[in-house]
């Protein structure tokens, strides 16, 4: 069975892009376009990793990292916060927050798909 990745970001494009590199290497991909969005797919689908758009709607990435940090049946999701906001105080407030990975836009497909392989390789 393919593991799940959700893909959560307010640009359409992006969805489809990051979808498309997804499947191409093997993985099911479920999508949502904002942070309650993304809440209810966590709950409905249970994803093993979660690549995480920070400036959301309404709930931001920020707050969905916390949340899902927060609930222990999800604490085996793994999350890569994917964000153009690349500042030291954005990484270190990601990282405080339980993301596993920070990864800033623009990104290289090949760096983001090893980042992904890696991170699912040491889950659980």
């Amino acid at each position: 069975m393919a593991q799940k990745i959700l893909i959560v970001d307010d640009e359409p494009s992006l969805i489809v892009a990051l979808q498309f590199l997804m499947e191409q290497n093997g993985y099911e991909t479920i999508v949502a376009f904002s942070g309650e969005e993304a809440m209810e797919a966590i709950a409905k689908h249970h994803p093993d990793l979660v690549l995480l758009d920070i400036m959301l709607p309404v709930v931001d990435g920020f707050e969905v990292c916390q949340r899902v940090r927060e609930n222990q049946d999800w604490k085996d999701i793994r999350i890569v916060l994917l964000t153009a906001l690349g500042s030291e105080a954005h990484v270190t407030k990601g990282l405080d927050l339980g993301a596993d990975a920070y990864v800033t836009k623009p990104f290289s497909n090949t760096d983001l798909v090893a980042q992904v392989k890696e991170l699912l390789a040491c889950r659980g």
